[in-house]
């Protein structure tokens, strides 16, 4: 007699999370091929197989005006997840990242004795730190991606296990300026990497400050190059617009992330997973941050933590220097980002401190250990 396949629910608003969700489903079908998945989630959820009841594109939004303006989008993907979960419920309900929507279905499906595994936990250790008790109520096991997470989940009695950063997973092997920079393996001037986000928003924000700074370092370092690793969810008629006014002209790379970040002596980046890509490449770099002043506002009276870029939060102290809202101005950029790029020993002790940022992300694997995590609650 044929058990009829297990069906899971995958929920995430990110790209981030569409390609961890992907991962987790692709491992799962290893040993249990004929399991159903319905979700959110984006391409690489679908091409995993799984039904999209609504697509994380137009969920990814940041800041509390963001949100508002996308309102509509977020409603209706909570009613469909909802409603499937009720007329349809799986055995198991995956949750990615997307906290304030990703709670909220998971006291649905806690109401409903749908088994909840949560992946990346809502950043708690950042702010609002009493919700882990809140959440080890409605969420039966978190998978972790951060170290210093799980004692925070422990205390609150919650099952927690450190699965390492699904970023140790990436293929980040060197490659050379002659095969990503063509031209610029001749200069003998370092290449910096401008990383302004993958959002339009940010990108909005943060371009024009960024080709500022390096402006104003090309005056200092002459022979310094320029390159924009375009993140693959960047609008690429957009970014050339915002070019277009720059009297710099930087490179401009597409679908080529990791390599280009390779070739690169140093970066300015926008704090968010980029910072802990830089990290893992062991590329220095100088850690920028800036949002609407009201959002700033709320955040400075919420937030508890030490640092803002991740690669300062997982070593535990500042690495790399932060410039985050008025301090994130072209002047106070390129003087720090100068300041490391002249002193040659401090670019050495900054690498080595990367390293060990790495070393702490833990081992390969994630998705598979999340995938057995699942496995057990579905048996």
């Amino acid at each position: 007699m044929h058990t009829s396949p297990k069906k899971i629910m995958v929920v995430t608003g990110e790209t981030s999370g569409d390609h961890h969700g992907a991962g987790v489903v692709t491992a799962l079908r290893e040993t249990q091929p004929r399991i159903s998945v319905c979700g959110i989630g984006g391409e690489e959820l679908e091409k995993s197989g799984m039904e999209l009841l609504y697509h994380s594109r137009y969920l990814s939004v940041v800041g509390i005006f963001e949100v508002l303006a996308s309102f509509s989008h977020i409603y209706r993907a909570f009613r469909a997840v909802k409603q499937r979960l009720i007329t349809d419920p799986p055995n198991l309900l995956i949750l990615i990242d997307y906290p304030d929507f990703n709670l909220r279905i998971a006291k649905i499906a806690h109401r409903l004795k749908i088994p909840v595994l949560y992946y990346i936990s809502p950043q708690i250790w950042a702010w609002r730190q009493g919700r882990a008790k809140k959440i080890a109520r409605i969420v039966d096991r978190m998978a972790v991606i951060f170290p210093f997470e799980t004692a925070l989940y422990e205390k609150a009695g919650l099952p927690v296990t450190f699965v390492g950063h699904p970023l140790m997973d990436k293929d980040l092997a060197r490659a050379s300026k002659v095969t990503v920079l063509p031209g610029l393996e001749k200069t003998a001037g370092p290449t910096i990497g401008l990383l302004p986000g993958s959002r339009k928003g940010e990108v909005d924000r943060l371009l024009p400050t960024l080709l500022q700074s390096a402006e104003i370092i090309k005056k200092e370092i002459p022979d310094a190059n320029f390159v924009i690793p375009a993140a693959p969810a960047l609008d690429r008629k957009h970014l050339d617009r915002l070019l277009s006014r720059a009297a710099l002209d930087p490179v401009v790379t597409e679908n080529r992330f990791y390599e280009t970040l390779n070739t690169c002596d140093f970066a300015i980046v926008a704090s968010g997973t980029a910072t802990l890509e830089t990290a893992v490449m062991q590329v220095p770099m100088v850690i920028i941050y800036k949002v609407t002043f009201l959002t700033y506002l709320i955040g400075k009276i919420m937030i508890r933590v030490p640092f803002i870029g991740l690669a300062n939060l997982v070593a535990g102290k500042k690495v790399v220097p932060e410039l985050i809202q008025g301090d994130a101005v072209p002047e106070k950029i390129a003087a720090e980002a100068t300041a490391i790029l002249k002193n040659r020993n401090r670019c050495e002790k900054i690498k080595e401190e990367l390293r060990s940022v790495k070393k702490a992300l833990g081992e390969t694997g994630a998705a598979k250990k999340v995938a057995m995590l699942a496995r057990d609650m579905l048996e």
